[in-house]
């Protein structure tokens, strides 16, 4: 069983700042990629951005520069650092991991997502 727990979310003005994080637990032998994605009322669940373990980045346009992703694999854990909030980034943020239990084939596990909202 792998669990992905996050933690973090909640109401923030806009221009402001919030920090999710997100660890796995469970019988894990390698986490190859990590990321958050976000699924706002009545819209498709999109990417926000990924970190390979490796340390490359990838970050959807609409957050470059103001989001940055890291992650400490000695924890099993991922960060999402969210500056300059706007309105338009309420949303629920969800954790993913690409994961391999065993040493073999790799599996895709989500958090339970946790909830931004951006609102004066």
């Amino acid at each position: 069983q792998v669990q992905l727990v996050e933690s973090g979310g909640g109401l923030v003005q806009p221009g402001g700042s919030l920090r999710l994080s997100c660890a796995a637990s469970g019988t894990i032998f390698n986490i190859n990629v990590m990321g958050w994605y976000r699924q706002a009322p009545g819209k498709q669940r999109e990417l926000v951005a990924t970190i390979r373990n490796g340390g490359s980045t990838n970050y959807a346009d609409s957050v470059k520069g103001r989001f940055i992703i890291s992650r400490d694999n000695a924890k099993n854990a991922v960060y999402l650092q969210m500056n300059n909030l706007k309105p338009e980034d309420t949303a629920v943020y969800y954790c993913n991991a690409l994961i391999s239990r065993y040493g073999t084939a790799y599996s895709d596990y989500w958090g339970q997502g946790t909830q931004v909202t951006v609102s004066s």
